[in-house]
């Protein structure tokens, strides 16, 4: 039974004197324990909205919130506001993108580390203060009794996203997001945080959302991949089936346009022409249809639906496809 298990997910934003914008629409994928589910996509696809709605953080009012949340057969959707906070932090763990406004700016780091021990599992301040150390160490933050000391302005963007990181850690969840948790982070300390996210799954079990635009990401860690486009599952396959074989042309497309080494010396890079804006409502096609490049007219004028392939686990959303190569 999956941990975590997302059916027909919509987010609907709405505003005063404009239409309303349909940021997730109809997002289904599960969890297993242990397992890695990555979401893919261009900013601006709904990956992040998807989260925060998992979570219970969007704004009260404004959107429109339709579907299942289950995890562990309790549809986190239907809760009250005060068992989805006991839920967070303690079950639940997320990683935010953008750790300078995710950390309080007037709290000391370690009582903001604390505080999670303090409320989910009834440590003293003491204790807890002491367990925030390790922890900060375990992230690779040099010098952690001097920083639990310190604001977050005082630490560089890096260390803020590592200590992020030691809050979304703390009471050891059973299931945690991590929206892009290494987009401030050199190539060396973003390895590291890999590999502790990795190595927190095959120990304790944990079930991992890898929210993601940087494919090296998804191919060092994810299990299952979900790419996303215009806030729709487009393709969704195991990691190696989707790096060597993707089939909807989006996905192609962004596996094209990663630099690689063995490239001939001055071949440029592939590129997706237009943006995320450019696109048609699904109910009129394919919102991909405007960028594609094996656009056909059986492409535009029906709903295109989210079909299961051969691949394990596999789903493509697509009525052309990049053909399959056959093995030699």
């Amino acid at each position: 039974m999956p941990l975590l298990d997302v059916r027909d997910l919509s987010v609907v934003f709405r505003r005063k004197g404009a239409e309303p914008f349909t940021a997730v629409d109809g997002v289904s994928f599960s969890v297993d324990p242990g397992q890695t589910v990555g979401l893919v996509g261009e900013s601006g696809c709904g990956k992040s909205v998807t989260s925060l709605a998992i979570m219970g953080l969007l704004p009260r009012r404004g959107n429109t919130v339709a579907g299942e949340v289950l995890f562990e057969d309790t549809d986190l959707l239907r809760l009250r506001p005060q068992d989805l906070r006991d839920r967070r932090g303690r079950d639940i763990g997320m990683i935010f993108q953008d750790p300078l406004s995710s950390l309080n700016p007037v709290i000391p780091l370690g009582l903001q580390v604390a505080e999670v021990l303090e409320r989910h599992q009834g440590r003293t301040r003491q204790a807890a203060l002491r367990e925030a150390r390790q922890l900060l160490e375990a992230v690779g933050i040099p010098d952690p009794a001097r920083r639990l000391k310190e604001f977050p302005h005082q630490l560089s963007g890096g260390m803020r996203q590592r200590a992020l990181i030691a809050v979304a850690l703390a009471c050891k969840p059973r299931l945690l997001i991590a929206d892009e948790p290494t987009t401030a982070l050199d190539v060396t300390i973003q390895a590291q945080i890999l590999a502790l996210l990795k190595d927190l799954v095959d120990r304790s079990g944990t079930a991992l959302v890898m929210i993601t635009h940087d494919l090296g990401v998804v191919a060092g860690l994810c299990d299952t991949v979900n790419v996303l486009y215009a806030g729709k599952v487009v393709e969704r396959a195991g990691r190696h089936d989707l790096f060597a074989q993707p089939r909807h042309p989006y996905t192609h497309g962004l596996l094209q346009s990663v630099p690689r080494l063995d490239a001939d010396r001055g071949r440029r890079l592939h590129q997706i022409p237009g943006s995320v804006s450019d696109n048609i409502p699904w109910t009129e096609g394919c919102a991909f249809a405007p960028r594609c490049a094996r656009v056909i007219d059986d492409c535009i004028g029906a709903t295109v639906a989210l079909e299961p392939t051969r691949r394990r686990d596999g789903a493509l959303r697509c009525t052309n496809p990049v053909p399959q190569e056959v093995p030699a």
